[in-house]
């Protein structure tokens, strides 16, 4: 598939009353299903003792047993996933819970740590349970333990490489923490007499909370029957969240470091079509992310937008697929083309990003087949060039923008024109946002 690897999706609840637990973890797991699709699972303290339940598939698969309508405790923890480090099975499924000396501790994890497989040489005496570079994060604390966790977390989260968010779950207390850049999201709330965290704002809005802030990068946050209190690691922390929790990752609804990523996209949209004008018929977003853009370049270019696509909403997200084989096999059951609204026009589409050509091919084909006049392709994200540095895993090798320019690159996806949205366009679409990662729409240079 044409996109880059979900990220996975956390969330953390503390209750000052004894509650069921379920109904909060697993409507906020079901609102972020598009960040994780190969397994879920929960871990919940009743204060006495940790339990954890997971499995592979989807969340309201995975839980749709009677038995887990009632999980009564103060706190838990939630998790669905997409494998960015370690094999796709239900060892490395998160939650992961584990033993020492002080008591059980469980874990979900956001994110990649990039220099893990260095630090499991630095942890060669323990034993690993999986292969998830989220255990390693467990296992530091049982090395580096010191007085208190969160003391313990101060020291071991300047260890730690790559872009993480991470909720962390002891018998009483609740842990947030995340990068010292902040390239995964975080953020917490209030739903009722519970705190909540979760890594869209958009969680908040379906339990009917208060969203309260976005974690800060580097920061480390404790919940418990005290209340909240925040721990700053550095102040040379600074907010780089990754340009693709915008372009592609988020749902529109969410607000991300004080962005919104619906208003975001929208306004790519309008500068997509500010940086590549064309005379057409129609314009057609590419369904879930491209629509969104597309509407923003309708209103800019007063080309109607019309429905080009049915998307199947029950296949999922065709690149976590292992193979080109049955990533080309999902895109095909995933969309179809309304043929009356296309055939003899002159069709603009807008999606969110191309980083193989799969999809793209795809749709071209597509909408050829449907009778299309031509096709001019606009992507609301800058060129892909390099693979991401902090653990998505999609080699240069595969990347179009990695060895083409974009008459090339136009010339093999088979469409009349091409634009991709430049690198201050998109930056101008985040409004107030100074900072963003954007490694991967740089080209990386070989040291001789």
């Amino acid at each position: 598939m044409d996109k880059y690897i979900e990220e996975c999706g956390v969330v953390g609840l503390f209750s000052t009353d004894k509650v069921d637990l379920f109904p909060t973890l697993y409507n906020s797991l079901i609102t972020m299903q598009h960040r994780g699709q190969e397994s879920c699972g929960i871990a919940y303290s009743n204060t006495d003792n940790i339990t954890c339940y997971k499995n592979m598939g989807l969340v309201n698969e995975v839980f749709s047993n009677n038995k887990f309508n009632k999980l009564e405790g103060y706190l838990g923890i939630g998790h669905v996933r997409y494998s960015t480090f370690g094999e796709s099975n239900v060892v490395n499924a998160q939650p992961i819970l584990d033993k020492f000396s002080l008591g059980s501790i469980a874990i979900a994890h956001n994110g990649n740590i990039t220099n893990a497989s260095i630090l499991k040489k630095e942890l060669k005496n323990f034993k690993f349970n999986t292969t998830s570079d989220s255990e390693v994060i467990l296992k530091l604390i049982q090395k580096y333990y010191d007085t208190s966790m969160e003391k313990t977390l101060a020291s071991i989260v300047n260890k730690l490489e790559g872009g993480f968010s991470c909720v962390l779950l002891t018998n009483n207390e609740l842990y947030a923490f995340r990068d010292l850049q902040g390239i995964r999201p975080l953020c917490i709330g209030k739903v009722n007499n519970a705190f909540v965290v979760c890594s869209e704002s958009c969680v908040l809005d379906i339990l009917g909370g208060e969203f309260i802030r976005d974690i800060l990068p580097g920061e480390i946050l404790k919940i418990d029957s005290n209340g909240v209190k925040s721990f700053k690691l550095s102040k040379y922390a600074k907010c780089n969240t990754c340009a693709f929790e915008y372009i592609y990752f988020s749902r529109i609804d969410s607000i991300i470091d004080g962005v919104s990523v619906y208003n975001s996209r929208f306004k790519a949209g309008e500068t997509l079509y500010n940086e590549h004008p064309v005379d057409a018929d129609i314009v057609i977003g590419v369904p879930d992310s491209g629509i969104t853009a597309a509407l923003g370049y309708s209103k800019a270019s007063s080309i109607p937008y019309t429905t080009g696509f049915v998307r199947n909403s029950f296949v999922g997200r065709s690149f976590i697929k292992p193979s080109q084989v049955k990533r080309n096999e999902t895109v095909s059951l995933k969309l179809n083309i309304i043929k009356e609204n296309i055939e003899g026009k002159r069709v603009v589409v807008v999606d969110d990003s191309m980083l193989r050509g799969t999809t793209c091919k795809k749709i071209v084909s597509l909408l050829k087949d449907a009778g299309a006049k031509e096709i001019h392709y606009r992507l609301a994200s800058p060129v892909v060039k390099s693979s991401c540095c902090l653990g998505i895993n999609t080699s240069n090798t595969e990347l179009l923008g990695s060895s083409m320019n974009l008459n090339e690159i136009c010339k093999s996806v088979g469409v009349n024109s091409l634009g991709y949205i430049s690198i201050d366009g998109f930056m101008n679409s985040l409004g107030n946002k100074k900072n963003a990662c954007l490694k991967c729409f740089l080209k990386y240079k070989k040291l001789s």
